[in-house]
């Protein structure tokens, strides 16, 4: 006995001093997107080639195998003592085989001078092996590899059951092959095909509709709880579902191109990083490591090995790795049911640390197509007059402004006159022949190249509308301007609400808007929302020298746009979010994507990332907790190595549980 004592307290000794170095060196560095990770050292690089490159299916079965030898072991054991001492020894080599990568884990830190919490699970594994407590160790190895097993099946479940709800398609599609329906396996579809949806049927690819209407349930890409209308050049997209109607569907992405695809492998990688709750708990545990071992060495002259191995194992050991990814999954899922694509799991936790929501303004708090304003009109002729004339030029345009004035012309039932010819002027206008008189639209500089002549008033509306900030669509008559039309800024109408929610937070402390527009209108539009502060005329490089000027003035930026010019300022922020339809850059730069295209559903993402990181901590404090009782029951109440595994196996499961709560209360029926 007292020779064990003597070589367990110099295993301890040694540890420390080899620790003494190592703790003495910071253990985090800032990273430029305010997130801290860990210093990486040799031995971790090691561990990854060991452990973490190997393919998922070998891993899960590699765990599976340790947690059968786990069992055996504890069956062997618990025989073993009942019955026959002699075949306790038989559970020696199988607790071995199933705790073989702490082990592994444990060398190579041993061989760098370095401990981890993986040290002392292999500590409180061979202490049991030397005094006799072959159950104990069965029991340990058994828990952890259990945990790591939950924590795996929990987390690929999540995963396949968010994947696989965007991921739904037919196995045979209707397409038309000479005016004829025919139908076709789903993997023979190709791009140009013309695919028929009927009602009750999932849209099979993205495309746009070249026949029919529908009534079009986008729910799960969109958020939106009400179906909408869709007809003839509308797009839609795959995995949504025709409530009603047929339409006919050109195919243009398919496969790894289309929509679903790519939110897809977005979602494939989401997962795989650590959050800031776990880091600060292994953090914590690489702390912790050292008092573990002098406590350990300290308590076995006082309170025996038994006790000394107690308050080893009472350290929290790597818990979060295993709690952390079935949380962040979970919520995950829940964000995609309110049309919310959480690309970076990092963003939901640092959401709650944001203090300052910097909007840009044209397609982000303003729709991108305007509406039609004042209408003014040269005598003899009416607001109606001037309309028809515009919408008869821009009849066939699909671009906002010329969108804005056919809404305007359709919402007041005018009838489009016929149109004899037609010719657009990129950048300018249009020139069409109505009924034997030439009609011209477009902006004064428009007018100017066709040597147009325009009126004092007409010239003092254009002066106003620079000023302004706002686009005049000048219409002419036969070399004569004879009216123009206001098209105004189409506020989002969701963004009062928004800002006025996002301002009433306890932690945002500032609003703003940053626009490369006129100064007038962006001015008239914070007022108007609410916004405390607006930068107006900002070039694409200058909002990212203001958002890092904000940042070192201590603010904590989330940045919301849509555009190529805000990719620069999102990737400088702590958070960004783009919507849903904007360009593509702004798509691939932000971490999280409002799918339905609007804000509605930004106030949810600040409550979910609220709520993720109030459950990240309690299952933080479920971890820790047995851990103290653990430490105090060794010294105070005679506890042993046995009550500290069940304290900690408990633990895990309370904390799983936990992390499983938000998911359970959110789950709707089949």
């Amino acid at each position: 006995m007292i020779l064990n004592v003597l070589v367990l307290g110099s295993v301890l000794y040694i540890g420390f001093q080899k620790l003494t170095n190592q703790t003495k060196s910071p253990t985090q560095k800032g990273t430029s997107d305010g997130i801290h990770q860990p210093e990486k050292n040799i031995v971790e690089e090691k561990f990854n080639q060991i452990f973490k490159n190997s393919h998922k299916q070998a891993l899960k079965e590699k765990n599976k195998r340790e947690i059968i030898s786990a069992a055996m072991a504890f069956g062997v054991s618990s025989v073993g003592v009942l019955w026959y001492p002699p075949l306790v020894l038989l559970s020696v080599p199988l607790v071995i085989y199933a705790s073989k990568s702490y082990y592994q884990m444990a060398y190579e830190l041993a061989k760098h001078h370095q401990a981890r919490s993986e040290t002392l699970l292999a500590i409180t594994i061979t202490g049991c092996f030397a005094f006799g407590y072959f159950v104990t160790a069965s029991v340990v190895a058994l828990s952890f590899n259990i945990a790591n097993r939950l924590a795996m099946e929990v987390t690929q479940h999540s995963r396949q059951t968010l994947i696989d709800a965007f991921e739904r398609h037919p196995e045979f599609v209707w397409i038309v092959i000479d005016d004829t329906e025919v139908s076709i396996p789903f993997d023979n579809l190709k791009q140009g095909d013309t695919v028929v949806v009927h009602t009750g049927e999932m849209i099979p690819v993205d495309g746009k509709i070249i026949k029919g209407m529908a009534n079009i349930d986008q729910h799960i890409l969109t958020g939106e709880a009400k179906p909408v209308e869709k007809e003839q050049d509308a797009e839609v997209f795959a995995s949504t579902l025709v409530l009603s109607g047929t339409i006919y569907v050109k195919v243009e992405k398919i496969g790894e191109n289309s929509t679903v695809a790519k939110i897809t492998k977005i979602l494939n990688t989401t997962v795989d990083y650590k959050s800031t709750v776990q880091l600060r708990a292994e953090t914590l545990s690489q702390q912790l490591v050292s008092p573990a071992l002098i406590a350990g060495g300290l308590a076995l002259p006082l309170i025996g090995l038994n006790g000394a191995l107690a308050v080893i194992n009472a350290h929290p050991k790597n818990k979060m790795m295993v709690v952390s990814p079935i949380a962040i999954m979970n919520y995950i899922n829940l964000a995609s049911q309110q049309g919310i694509l959480i690309k970076d799991g990092r963003s939901l936790e640092l959401l709650s640390n944001v203090d300052t929501v910097v909007f840009d303004k044209t397609g982000t708090l303003t729709e991108a197509q305007p509406h039609v304003g004042t209408i003014y009109s040269a005598p003899d002729y009416t607001e109606n007059d001037i309309l028809i004339y515009a919408a008869a030029a821009e009849y066939k345009q699909n671009h906002p402004l010329a969108k804005a004035i056919l809404q305007e012309a359709k919402h007041r039932q005018l009838d489009m006159p016929a149109i004899d010819d037609s010719e657009y002027k990129m950048g300018y206008g249009m020139t069409v022949t109505v009924a034997g008189k030439t009609i011209h639209v477009g902006s004064a500089r428009f007018m100017e190249i066709e040597h147009i002549s325009m009126s004092a008033t007409f010239q003092e509306q254009h002066i106003h509308s620079l000023e302004a900030g706002y686009s005049l669509v000048m219409v002419a008559l036969d070399k004569q301007v004879i009216g123009a039309i206001e098209l105004l800024p189409t506020i989002r109408p969701e963004a009062k609400q928004v800002v006025s929610a996002l301002k009433q937070r306890n932690n945002i402390k500032k609003t703003v808007i940053l626009s490369g527009d006129h100064h007038i209108p962006t001015q008239k539009l914070a007022e108007m929302l609410g916004i405390d502060v607006c930068f107006a005329e900002t070039l694409p490089e200058d909002k990212a020298n203001m958002i890092e000027d904000l940042q070192q003035k201590g603010h904590f930026i989330c940045y919301i746009g849509d555009g190529i010019n805000d990719s620069v300022a999102m990737k400088k922020s702590q958070v960004s979010i783009s919507l849903g339809g904007a360009s593509t850059i702004a798509i691939d730069t932000a971490q999280i994507v409002l799918m339905d295209g609007g804000l509605k559903h930004l106030d949810s993402l600040f409550d979910l990332s609220d709520h993720f990181n109030a459950n990240m901590n309690t299952s933080f404090a479920i971890i820790l907790i047995p851990g103290v009782i653990c430490l105090s029951g060794a010294f105070l109440m005679g506890f042993g190595v046995a009550q500290t595994v069940v304290l900690n196996s408990s633990a895990i499961v309370l904390s799983i549980g936990n992390a499983m709560i938000p998911l359970l209360k959110n789950r709707k029926p089949s």
